[in-house]
């Protein structure tokens, strides 16, 4: 393996850690993926490849769609809800150019990655293909090994089935972050009745603990049962309390930080540092629809801010 053949790959890491990890809703998991496609790419005589990123976007999205086919049977049995793993998409972000443009930080978005999931595994392939980076379908057959009249079907298919399950916003960046941050303050001095204020009637709440930390085994549907377990959450021993702005308390190290998460506003609590939990609200007429809360550690570890 020349060096210019290891240049070549590298140039395309973060473009294919960006198409593993929409096709598979983890960074560990796309990031492995990555790993085998440069093993793929390091037996290969780089010499007679004639498009790099057409060869090797093909590589990782079969690779992508053999890991997801075997992720979808574990998920089937995972403990409570699951939630993609959440990445930062600000300057801070520990993975490089996941959504470097507007198109692309659509495409990250949680409440897009869970729709994704009810997808079937070349579905999601051929969406994130089309939808994200515009492949042309005759790219896409030849990625997923289908003909470009089947991969057409499945195109359609994928985008009518998102279209119908994909929440809507009608509210700016700056409006979600402003209610965001409303809505951890409430949280933070137990405000209930403010809380419900911000809430729509049938919002809901949905956990990912992962069984490795408290949180709801399935969904909270009502402004009142998701208020009370908020607060509830908030005010409890083993989390103390949050805190309104970005700092550390002499006694916890709980903070709470306000950043871009998968392409929109959310809230990442920390103690002593590590990220704890991450709060991404969705919203529409002004009011919050869906809270989604990731508090299981191991899809936490890579939101910490660099020093």
């Amino acid at each position: 393996m020349t060096c210019r053949a290891i240049e070549r790959f590298e140039e395309h890491r973060d473009l294919l850690t960006g198409v593993a990890y929409r096709i598979l809703g983890t960074v560990a998991d796309a990031e492995d993926v990555v790993q085998e496609a440069w093993l793929r790419w390091s037996g290969t005589d780089t010499a007679v490849v004639e498009n790099d990123r057409t060869y090797l976007i093909k590589v990782t999205t079969r690779l992508a769609v053999d890991r997801l086919r075997r992720l979808k049977a574990r998920r089937e049995s995972y403990v409570g809800e699951w939630l993609p793993e959440p990445v930062r998409t600000d300057p801070a972000g520990t993975v490089p150019d996941v959504a470097e443009r507007v198109e692309l930080t659509t495409s990250v978005e949680l409440a897009l990655l869970v729709v994704l999931e009810t997808l079937s595994p070349l579905e999601r392939a051929v969406f994130v293909l089309r939808e994200a980076f515009g492949l042309p379908y005759a790219e896409i057959g030849e990625a997923i090994g289908r003909t470009e009249a089947t991969t057409r079907q499945l195109s359609r298919r994928a985008r009518k089935h998102v279209e119908e399950r994909r929440p809507r916003f009608d509210v700016d960046r700056a409006s979600r972050r402003r209610l965001t941050e409303r809505f951890i303050g409430a949280c933070a001095d137990g405000d209930l009745d403010g809380l419900v204020a911000m809430l729509a009637d049938d919002v809901t709440l949905v956990a990912d603990g992962g069984g490795r930390a408290k949180a709801p085994l399935r969904v909270l549907t009502g402004a009142g049962k998701v208020a009370r377990f908020l607060t509830a959450i908030a005010t409890e021993a083993s989390a103390r309390r949050f805190i309104r702005s970005v700092g550390v308390t002499a006694s916890e190290g709980h903070a709470v930080e306000f950043a871009d998460v998968n392409g929109a506003p959310a809230a990442v609590v920390t103690a002593g540092g590590r990220p704890v939990s991450v709060f991404s609200l969705l919203v529409r007429d002004g009011l919050v629809r869906t809270v989604y809360l990731v508090v299981d550690p191991e899809k936490l570890v890579r939101l910490a801010s660099p020093a």
